[in-house]
């Protein structure tokens, strides 16, 4: 009878101790790898400076439009009692 116990225990631990060893595997993520920039004109402030003046010369984008924010009713009676 004892021998019985024993192998069911034997084989619940060993099944237990199993499946944690298995679920505590480290598992790596992918890491993205970084693309070489191509050919920069040049680096720093002039780099930026050509680039924006290649960006101008090729399509100017149209001005944004102002639009006007209204205060809420909190910001205006804050306003109010001042």
């Amino acid at each position: 009878m004892s021998g019985i116990v024993d192998q069911v225990l034997n084989g619940v631990v060993k099944g237990a101790l199993s499946e944690i060893l298995t679920k505590t595997g480290i598992r790596k993520t992918r890491r993205a790898r970084r693309t070489k920039s191509t050919g920069s004109l040049a680096g720093g402030i002039v780099g930026s400076v050509l680039e924006a003046a290649i960006n101008a010369a090729i399509k100017p984008k149209p001005a944004k439009k102002q639009v006007s924010k209204r205060r809420t009713a909190a910001a205006r009676s804050r306003q109010r009692y001042r």
